[in-house]
């Protein structure tokens, strides 16, 4: 081949081979005392020890804030999981049937700071048929329960079930958690969280704390419908 149509030599070229040629900096030793890099603080130029100490120490502040992170998270979820056992012992403690729903909401509320809860079961036994939690719904609204195999997070666009709630005008952001019985097609129930924070809940946000809720809710309030 003609050396004039050799190709030139790359980076790449000389990054594979001082990765596959490791004896060559103690061939070279003079050479790495001798290299020098750009700091990424300050933009002055550091020795090539140096700049492996300063990507040591930015690697250890990040397995730091990492595990700051994963604290956090866990105290979190350990409060988390304090509040919904107090929550679910308030359910089982409740004798009367009929009062599960106000519990249900009240607990909630204050447990999970929720500034909304609405709570509508239909298909119940007929002595509780005239209580509150079981008028206002609509044929559409149980469709759309139906519909929700996990519950729906987001904005409110008029949703009927939205006017459930004590002030319906300041439900910016919803959560509707559908109620059934286990993997049951159709739904008896919905409960309705809202919040006039646009973020609390946002269409992206996880879904299995809220299906937890749920799947509690419907077994206590499976008293209330014929066996």
């Amino acid at each position: 081949m003609n050396a004039n149509h050799i190709p030139p030599i790359t980076e790449d070229d000389i990054a594979n081979y001082l990765a596959n040629t490791p004896d060559f900096f103690e061939r070279h030793a003079s050479l790495l005392a001798a290299v020098q890099l750009t700091s990424p603080h300050g933009n002055r130029a550091v020795s090539l020890q140096e700049r492996q100490a300063e990507m040591l120490r930015e690697k250890i502040r990040g397995l730091e804030l990492k595990g700051a992170e994963m604290i956090r998270y866990g105290h979190e979820n350990t409060a988390i999981a304090d509040k919904l056992q107090r929550w679910t012992r308030e359910l089982l403690l409740t004798r009367d049937a009929r009062d599960l729903p106000t519990v249900a909401v009240r607990a909630i509320t204050e447990h999970f700071l929720v500034p909304q809860v609405a709570i509508r079961v239909w298909s119940v036994e007929p002595e509780f048929a005239d209580e509150p939690f079981a008028h206002g719904v609509s044929d559409d609204v149980k469709a759309f329960a139906d519909s929700l195999m996990r519950p729906y997070c987001g904005g409110n666009p008029g949703l009927e079930a939205a006017q459930w709630l004590d002030d319906p005008a300041a439900a910016v952001s919803l959560a509707l958690i559908p109620l059934r019985s286990g993997l049951a097609p159709h739904a008896f129930g919905l409960i309705v969280l809202a919040s006039p924070d646009t973020s609390r809940f946002a269409s992206d946000m996880g879904t299995d704390f809220l299906e937890g809720i749920g799947e509690l809710t419907s077994a206590a309030l499976s008293r209330l419908r014929p066996a």
